[in-house]
């Protein structure tokens, strides 16, 4: 199956919920900038590393077809934060240099702010095809900065052989998550739940996912407003530190990010386990000691299924691109269905069009599509704000602290306000 061939592609792509890349045909035609006929011909591409090499075929497809606005690749460094950090140099500079930028979804916001990304005509790309939460991370202060490329959302997998054992089935609510971990999990010698626990980014996006699960938000209005000092908060940020406390969540998952949470399941140590879609091909590898024996449903969630956070890659042009004109064209061509067939099949990546969640050919070749279509529906994007990077730190920071037990939950929610509050909302 194509999703076992793509485990050694899949298997370096831990930073997928940073990371993408891929297109498919589009509509030609104007969009905005540049006058008619104008800012057309050669362009640059920026993007963290391809890891999975799927890309480069792809833009050779299209150079091959417009050899008057060939594109160029830019790898830039595969850590999200590097990438990030190379590309705003380069945007700060005003050089035109990218003509479009391959950017975490959660970067949106900060490059908007800053000017570096132009918006972007809604009716010029196919909206409507996508699955709709993922069109809310390409947008800021009410108007699009970006193309959506690359989805992509945490999943829970579980142990399924060991929950037919008990005559459980997987759970569907937090509350039931933890009794399964606390009193099945001990009778097999296994951990009974894990996420991404390390203090870095994977930490925001866990915290994230379990307060918007428990009905809760980080912040409002475009980063504008703190609303974390809630019952949800504590209850989701509680959920983690009791965990840990008493032992359901295993002390060693602090120091967990993608891969070694991965492992820690594929090697049978684990009941549950948060992560993304991509831990799917290696868990069914033939060095997996669970292969064939688990399962992938949605984040469980308060009452019924919880809500998990987008992760993924959107494209943009840059505010001082030299041809914007043939770089939209690049983005319609890349975010349209044949590519991002593509960029499933060939790169094992999320697509963001909606019907090839349903395709029958897709899904018997990636049995996970239905789960991770449940799970993009009901996600949200990761706290808006034109400073998110400091809001993120912001987040491990002090959720750590809680996790480790140095300080108690409600205690750690006020303090993440009043830290979030401090953080300036503009420039």
């Amino acid at each position: 199956m194509r999703w076992k061939r793509a485990v050694g592609r899949v298997f370096l792509a831990a930073t997928v919920a940073l990371t993408g890349f891929v297109g498919a045909a589009g509509p030609v035609g104007e969009g905005l900038g540049g006058a008619p006929g104008g800012g057309r011909g050669p362009m640059t591409l920026a993007t963290a590393r391809d890891l999975t090499g799927y890309l480069g075929p792809l833009l050779a497809d299209w150079n091959r077809e417009r050899p008057g606005e060939k594109v160029t690749l830019v790898e830039l460094p595969d850590s999200a934060d590097e990438a990030r950090s190379q590309m705003i140099t380069e945007l700060r500079s005003g050089a035109g240099r990218y003509d479009i930028l391959n950017i975490d979804v959660a970067w949106t916001s900060e490059f908007a702010s800053a000017g570096w990304i132009a918006p972007l005509e809604p009716a010029r790309f196919a909206l409507k095809s996508f699955l709709p939460p993922v069109v809310g991370t390409a947008t800021y202060a009410g108007k699009l900065y970006a193309v959506p490329y690359v989805t992509n959302a945490g999943m829970l997998y579980y142990r399924r052989d060991l929950l037919d054992r008990e005559g459980e089935r997987p759970p569907r609510t937090l509350a039931e998550l933890e009794r399964q971990a606390r009193t099945i999990a001990p009778k097999h010698g296994v951990g009974g739940y894990a996420g991404q626990f390390l203090p870095y980014e994977g930490l925001t996006v866990n915290v994230a996912e379990m307060v918007y699960s428990a009905g809760g938000s980080i912040l409002g209005d475009e980063g504008e407003r703190v609303t974390v000092d809630s019952p949800a908060a504590r209850a989701g940020i509680g959920f983690l530190a009791r965990g840990v406390r008493d032992g359901w969540i295993p002390e060693a998952a602090l120091t967990f990010k993608e891969e070694e949470s991965r492992r820690a399941f594929q090697d049978g140590r684990l009941l549950f386990l948060r992560n993304w879609p991509y831990a799917f091909a290696a868990t069914s590898g033939e060095d997996s000691k669970v292969a064939g024996k688990f399962g992938v449903v949605p984040l469980p969630g308060i009452a019924g299924p919880g809500t998990s956070v987008l992760g993924g890659s959107n494209l943009a042009v840059g505010t001082h691109a030299r041809h914007p004109a043939s770089a939209r064209d690049l983005i319609a061509h890349l975010t349209g269905e044949p590519v991002q067939r593509r960029v499933l099949t060939e790169g094992s990546l999320p697509p963001v069009r909606a019907s090839l969640y349903e395709d029958p050919e897709l899904v018997r070749s990636f049995p996970y599509l239905p789960a991770l279509r449940a799970s993009v529906l009901s996600a949200a994007p990761r706290p808006k704000s034109p400073r998110y990077e400091q809001v993120s730190l912001v987040v491990q920071a002090v959720t750590h602290d809680a996790m480790a037990q140095h300080q108690e939950p409600g205690a750690a929610v006020r303090r993440l306000a009043d830290e979030l509050a401090a953080i300036p909302r503009r420039g």
